[in-house]
């Protein structure tokens, strides 16, 4: 991108497999589906007594009244419909995706009666920018946004790192200043997060530890904690949104009714959500038993970290996961796209993942992959857009 000088030739020679060459075609009625089930996910969790649950279950979370950027609804498209394998809270690829979608449109403008989505590829990038300006807004009702920070662990190592790039300079022209930053970098004082010598008045968190538990992550805990600074997303929004127990809950008909959800929300829940389960020492003859049926995953993990089909878990590993901190999610399989490859043609999976804010579907876009999740080192394979019928 001319937008970052040397980017594009640094991503061609260490990341080949970010961008896939082809597109994902899939039905209107598929899309709706998902749209559907994204719009009962957010009612539910505007509920107070799943809040409450969420919230309790998580431990201190510090609840703020931002709404959580970069939030991804992932999905496995099978043969009975979309099925939702997970939600994340600091999806990466989105600002990718949106440029890919950018360079793809004119391209793919021959392709009529198609569409990649309610919001044109051009727009995608502002929209993003205009998130983090809400999220500014919900704590900080006056003055503008002037100081942000991207923060991960070692940023520039991270292999998402020229998103945090592209992204800084579309804030950037929007008049931002920007730093990219580890957050040991960052110290506090006189009430005010600081980098330097620049006030920061806003944190991108991409870091993985989701409660900021870790000393590494002190400073960013305390602005989240006492509001030093807005950090999106933060402990609240993985609490409501991404650990993997919510699954349970939501895929329980009966707790639904008895947090009284109604009842067209409970049959798409319960239809598009693979029933889930708590590993617990007390189950884990069943779940070993039927192993086959279960995708075993860590509650509070991200992507494939000691995630395990269950018809390859070994003995040794599962009585690991059988000690608890686990949740078995039925196992359903992603749809494949029969892909061109310079070693000729190949057969790859594939998921979908809508970028969700404040329920509002902002892009969609696929991840092309081998293996047993997606990884972007499949040649032929990584971020894709996805095209459904217009009407």
């Amino acid at each position: 991108d001319a937008r970052v000088p040397g980017l594009s030739a640094t991503m061609g020679a260490q990341q080949p497999h970010l961008f896939s060459d082809t597109a994902v075609f899939v039905a209107r009625a598929d899309v709706e589906k998902m749209q559907e089930l994204v719009n009962a996910v957010e009612a539910v969790v505007r509920l107070p007594p799943y809040r409450e649950e969420a919230l309790r279950a998580a431990g201190r979370t510090f609840p703020t009244g931002t709404r959580g950027a970069f939030c991804s609804y992932d999905f496995h498209l099978t043969p009975a419909g979309p099925r939702l394998i997970e939600i994340n809270t600091n999806a990466g690829g989105g600002v990718l995706s949106a440029l890919q979608q950018q360079a793809q449109a004119l391209e793919r403008a021959g392709v009529k009666g198609f569409t990649m989505g309610d919001v044109a590829p051009s727009q995608i990038e502002d929209r993003f920018v205009d998130m983090l300006e809400a999220e500014w807004r919900l704590i900080r009702r006056d003055g503008a946004l002037e100081h942000v920070a991207i923060v991960d662990d070692v940023p520039r190592e991270q292999f998402l790192y020229p998103e945090f790039a592209l992204f800084a300079a579309a804030l950037e022209r929007r008049g931002m200043q920007v730093v990219i930053a580890d957050p040991r970098e960052l110290m506090l004082c006189h009430g005010r997060l600081w980098h330097d010598e620049t006030p920061i008045d806003l944190i991108y968190n991409r870091l993985t530890d989701f409660a900021l538990a870790e000393s590494a992550h002190t400073a960013v805990q305390e602005a989240y904690r006492h509001q030093h600074a807005v950090v999106t997303p933060n402990p609240q929004a993985h609490a409501l949104y991404a650990n993997k127990r919510n699954l349970v809950r939501l895929s329980d008909e009966q707790w639904l009714r008895d947090i009284h959800v109604p009842d067209g929300i409970v049959a798409t829940l319960v239809e598009c959500i693979p029933a889930t389960g708590s590993v617990t020492p007390e189950k884990a003859d069943s779940y070993w038993e039927t192993r086959k049926q279960w995708f075993f995953k860590p509650a509070t993990g991200f992507g494939s970290r000691a995630a395990y089909r269950g018809d390859k878990v070994t003995k040794r590993v599962f009585e690991e996961i059988a000690m608890g901190g686990y949740v078995a999610q039925a196992f359903a399989p992603p749809a494949e796209r029969r892909v061109e490859t310079t070693d000729g043609s190949v057969k790859l999976k594939f998921d979908v993942r809508l970028f969700v804010y404040d329920g509002a579907v902002q892009l969609m876009n696929a991840r092309l992959y081998q293996g047993q999740t997606t990884n972007f080192r499949t040649p032929g394979g990584g971020l894709a857009p996805l095209l459904y019928p217009a009407t």
